[in-house]
């Protein structure tokens, strides 16, 4: 299959499954808070709700409906990812392959006032930036974080919050994203989609209809241009 060309304005990286993993720390998080929720099933949980925001992930499956208690309970949560992430012999919070040479083409791109990449995740601010200190990876000045939303995905509003930070259009930015929701995410903001398997099934990835499927980011090269960022999708 011949390798795929595409030339845009902006690249908008989801953050876990997509730049890092830190699975090892949202498991030990979930099996932290069973203790006080000993209702919620970690496996069915795990199954449906990565790429959704903590806030949003622990209303619908731990019952948590006030606010106050919604917001410091996702901060729990989200530091509990960072510190069981190496318990037990866990792994910790780790880059996905293939982002080292990719982050090394865009990191001079990550500036405003036309930056050609941003950061749009479900996580939280803190939890995120300590993610990305962690694994290694830059931070861009466009960083879209569960705070800065009101509907997360599978809502269109992080990817185009991201691409109007960026000063450009929807469709002409590209998200790589692993998560189902995430995917249908890029797509209601009207961006072109690479979906990642690296957390999912193909057969779920490809029921969210991506416009493109690799197994990571290795499969992808990039390099940044007068006007942009050029995307190579090697053919598999």
């Amino acid at each position: 299959m011949a390798d795929t060309i595409l030339h845009l304005d902006a690249i908008l990286f989801d953050m876990d499954g997509t730049l890092v993993d830190s699975t090892a720390g949202v498991v030990g998080a979930w099996e932290l808070f069973r203790q006080s929720y000993p209702s919620i099933d970690v496996h069915d949980i795990l199954s449906s709700a990565h790429g959704v925001r903590t806030i949003d992930n622990l209303r619908n499956h731990c019952g948590i409906e006030d606010p106050e208690i919604l917001e410091s309970e996702a901060e729990r949560f989200e530091k509990a990812i960072v510190t069981t992430s190496t318990e037990g012999g866990r792994q910790g919070i780790v880059q996905l392959p293939g982002v080292k040479p990719i982050m090394e083409e865009l990191g001079p791109g990550r500036y405003l006032p036309k930056p050609c990449w941003a950061l749009c995740t479900s996580a939280t601010r803190s939890y995120a930036s300590s993610a990305l200190s962690i694994a290694g990876v830059l931070v861009p000045d466009v960083f879209v974080a569960s705070e800065d939303v009101s509907r997360g995905k599978p809502f269109p509003d992080p990817y185009l919050l991201g691409a109007e930070k960026c000063s450009v259009k929807p469709e002409n930015c590209l998200v790589f994203e692993d998560a189902p929701s995430g995917i249908r995410s890029g797509r209601a903001a009207g961006c072109k989609t690479v979906g990642l398997l690296t957390t999912h099934s193909r057969e779920q990835v490809e029921a969210a209809q991506p416009d493109f499927i690799v197994k990571d980011l290795s499969f992808i090269s990039v390099k940044r241009t007068a006007t942009g960022v050029t995307v190579i999708i090697k053919g598999n």
